[in-house]
């Protein structure tokens, strides 16, 4: 399995099997490496509706013939498009063919905003926990600081974290620090920062502030490196 970083909040997951994307949000992303039109996916995870995380989920769907993992608000939405969804709701679990996917809560805003400029409201935010091959990949999506990271951390072993780190609109350095803590990964990566200058941040004072898990600043395109079983 590998998991590669894309910029802003984009992951994917490889598989033999199967290919994830998580918040494909590729054309207008100054920060990817990715080609929208050339991306091979089966299946995408959504966080929330935000056009900075939904990107190109129409388009790659509709193209791949991929199924869109999704809040139930934001599914039924996409559904619209004739795209095959899976709606789930906050602390709700799947086992999918690929791996086991729960939403958990985030503390954020979520809707689409059209061509036209029409707001689509998408129900409630959400982080990703994603269990398959052995591993738990946590992604939060876009949030602050929440005491419920705890719970998280507790009762799951997570392997590797994305945490927003660009503040102004999530958790800035210090709080995803501080995330970091409660949520109690082996490696956490930052995501969500220096795409547009509201979240201009520098990564490397987030590692500076971690001592309790491996931190691995990635450029677009790197893999996440398993260092320790």
């Amino acid at each position: 399995m590998q998991i590669s970083y894309h910029g802003h909040s984009v992951v994917k997951i490889q598989t033999n099997a199967h290919t994830i994307l998580i918040d494909p949000f590729i054309t207008g992303n100054g920060q990817t490496d990715l080609v929208a039109s050339e991306e091979k996916v089966d299946i995408i995870l959504l966080t929330h509706g935000h056009n900075d995380h939904f990107g190109d989920t129409v388009d790659l769907a509709k193209r791949n013939g991929a199924t869109v993992i999704a809040t139930f608000e934001l599914a039924n939405y996409i559904e619209s498009f004739g795209i095959s969804v899976h709606a789930m709701g906050i602390g709700g679990a799947y086992d999918f063919e690929f791996g086991r996917v729960k939403f958990t809560q985030a503390f954020h805003s979520n809707s689409y905003t059209t061509e036209s400029g029409e707001v689509i409201y998408g129900g409630m935010p959400a982080g990703v926990l994603l269990t398959l091959q052995g591993k738990t990949i946590y992604h939060a999506g876009d949030t602050s600081l929440f005491g419920d990271m705890k719970l998280i951390g507790d009762r799951n072993d997570i392997d590797v974290a994305f945490l927003p780190i660009g503040d102004n609109f999530t958790m800035g350095p210090e709080d995803a620090a501080y995330a970091v803590q409660l949520l109690k990964p082996q490696i956490v990566v930052p995501v969500h920062y220096n795409t547009f200058p509201p979240i201009k941040q520098d990564p490397q004072i987030f590692k500076s502030l971690v001592d309790t898990a491996e931190v691995q600043v990635l450029k677009a395109g790197d893999s996440v490196q398993w260092n320790r079983d």
